[in-house]
C-alpha cells in the first residue's frame, strides 16, 4: 500500500465516478481502476463494488475512508512542513495561475516583484483551479492565484483580489462585430460556446447567470474546456463566447473583444491561495505587493 494508492481511493470514494475521479487526478480511468485493485490486493479485501453504471463502497471501503483521509493530511502537512524548511535558504518562488490571470495579473505582478526582489526566480505554472489548490497543498507550489472554489479547504488561506470583467468574443466577421458595447438581449438565440462547468465553474456559470437575469435561455451549442480553444472556435464562427477580459491579451486572429453592458454578475472572482499556517518571506513578500497594489491592478481587470 502507498500513498498514491490511497489518493486514488479517496479520489473515487468522494466521487463514485472513476471518470471524474480521473480527471481530478489527472489519469486515465483504466489507471485508476488499476492502482485500485492493487490497493484491494494488498489489503485483501474488496473496498469498492463497481458496475456498469454505479460506484459504491463496501463496508471496509467506508471504514478505510476516514483513516485514508487522515493519513494524506499528515502526509501531506509533513512534505509541507519540511518543503518549508528547505525554502528558508532558497531562491526561487513556485506561482500557479489560471490562464487569464497569467495573461494579464502576472505579468505586471512580477515587473513589480521583479524590481523588488530582483535576485529571486520565479517558476510558473499554468493551470486550472482544480488542479492548482492540491498542488499548493502537497507544496508543489508556494503560491496561487485562482479562482476562489465554493467549499473551501481548510487547510488553505485565501486572499480575495478583485472582481474581473467579462466581455463577449465575437468572430471578427460575425454581424456584431461592429458594436462597441453588447447587452445579453443582444446575444439571445446566438449559439454559445462555454467551458466544462466542472473544470470551469466560475465561467460556466457566468454565462448561465447573465442570460437568466436577462430571462433568456442560453443556447449553448459547444462546451471546450480550454480558454485558447473557446476563442479558436469562435474565430472558425462556430459560436460567441462570454470570456474575461483578460482573455483578450492571449495570441487569437479573427476575433473581436466587445464590452458586455455592466451588470453586477458580470464578474468573475480572483483569489492569491496559500497553505494555512506555513512561513515563507519570499511568498509573504509577494503577497504583501498584492494587497499593497490592488487597486493599480484591479484597473487593468
Amino acid at each position: 500500500m502507498d500513498l498514491h494508492q490511497l489518493r486514488c481511493f479517496v479520489a473515487a470514494a468522494d466521487e463514485l465516478h472513476f471518470g471524474r475521479a480521473a480527471r481530478q487526478l489527472d489519469m486515465l480511468p483504466s489507471a485508476l481502476g488499476r492502482f485500485i485493485r492493487l490497493l484491494e490486493e494488498d489489503l485483501g479485501t474488496r473496498l469498492m463494488t463497481r458496475t456498469t453504471r454505479n460506484v459504491a463502497l463496501t463496508d471496509d471501503g467506508a471504514v478505510l475512508l476516514k483513516d485514508a483521509r487522515g493519513l494524506l493530511a499528515q502526509a501531506d502537512a509533513l512534505a509541507v512542513k519540511f518543503r518549508a524548511r528547505g525554502r528558508k535558504q532558497a531562491s526561487t518562488i513556485r506561482v500557479g495561475a489560471i490562464d487569464s490571470a497569467a495573461a494579464g495579473l502576472l505579468p505586471i505582478l512580477l515587473q513589480d516583484f521583479r524590481k523588488r526582489r530582483p535576485e529571486i526566480t520565479v517558476q510558473l505554472v499554468e493551470d486550472k483551479t482544480i488542479r492548482l489548490l492540491p498542488k499548493v497543498l502537497s507544496g508543489r507550489l508556494d503560491l496561487a492565484i485562482v479562482r476562489p472554489p465554493e467549499s473551501r479547504d481548510r487547510r488553505l488561506e485565501f486572499l480575495f483580489l478583485f472582481q474581473e470583467t467579462a466581455v463577449v468574443v465575437v468572430s471578427d466577421q460575425h454581424p456584431l462585430a461592429s458594436k462597441r458595447r453588447l447587452t445579453i438581449t443582444d446575444l439571445a438565440d446566438q449559439p454559445l460556446i462555454v467551458p466544462e462547468r466542472r473544470s470551469r465553474p466560475h465561467s460556466h456559470d457566468l454565462t448561465m447567470k447573465l442570460f437568466a437575469e436577462a430571462g433568456l435561455e442560453a443556447r449553448i451549442v459547444q462546451i471546450a474546456d480550454e480558454k485558447q480553444t473557446i476563442v479558436n472556435l469562435v474565430a472558425a464562427e462556430l459560436g460567441v463566447a462570454i470570456v474575461p477580459k483578460w482573455t483578450s491579451r492571449m495570441a487569437a486572429r479573427g476575433v473581436r473583444y466587445i464590452r458586455l453592458a455592466a451588470s453586477d454578475m458580470n464578474k468573475l472572482p480572483l483569489a492569491a491561495a496559500w497553505s494555512r499556517g506555513t512561513r515563507d518571506p519570499i511568498r509573504d513578500d509577494m503577497l504583501d505587493m498584492l494587497r499593497g497594489n490592488l487597486l493599480r491592478y484591479a484597473r487593468e481587470a
